[in-house]
């Protein structure tokens, strides 16, 4: 593992599979990484599998980052390439408003640049305002929005809740991009 001492207040580029943030290093998942990785989505996502788009994820076989606070893992992200597109598959941090979510999106966005690919892209569900928010503030922007795509995904994952904690009905899927080829600009 290459070791680093410049803290920036902006990413760094991965090297060797790893940023500094502010303090935080984002690195690749490694081998060893694969146990606390199941706990954690278990933890995050009630299973060790998502559904989106009808499909069945399994985020512990994926690649993916891991944003540590010292010695201390505080956030995941996992992504699967397919093609000239690359999906974020989950993304969840346990320090809030820290720069980690942030962190693992431009890991991820700067991964993508590296293997060809053209956009980055993810699910969320209707009820997900703070990730809408979220999202749009790092240039995401909202192409599709599939109603009801909860009641199949229920049927793939029946621990999927009906309401949110916000007391919303969780019923749609919304689909987010982040144009990597510069052609398509979101406003900001």
């Amino acid at each position: 593992m290459a070791t680093h001492r410049n803290y920036t207040t902006r990413s760094a580029s991965l090297v060797g599979g790893e940023s500094f943030v502010n303090g935080l290093l984002v690195r690749s998942i490694e081998a060893s990484d694969r146990n606390w990785v199941e706990f954690f989505v278990k933890s995050h996502w009630g299973s060790e599998i998502v559904v989106a788009k009808g499909r069945v994820l399994r985020p512990v076989e994926l690649d993916g980052f891991v944003g540590f606070n010292g010695k201390n893992p505080v956030g995941l992200l996992t992504y699967r390439i397919e093609g000239p597109d690359c999906e974020i598959v989950t993304i969840d941090s346990i320090a809030q408003g820290e720069g980690v979510g942030t962190a693992l999106i431009n890991a991820v966005r700067e991964r993508a640049k590296v293997k060809g690919c053209r956009r980055l892209w993810l699910i969320t569900t209707n009820d997900n305002l703070n990730a809408l928010g979220f999202y749009q503030k790092r240039g995401f922007r909202l192409i599709a929005i599939y109603p009801d795509a909860l009641e199949a995904s229920r049927k793939l994952k029946p621990q999927i809740s009906i309401k949110a904690a916000n007391s919303i009905s969780i019923r749609d899927e919304l689909e987010l991009e982040l144009d990597l080829t510069g052609q398509r600009q979101g406003i900001f």
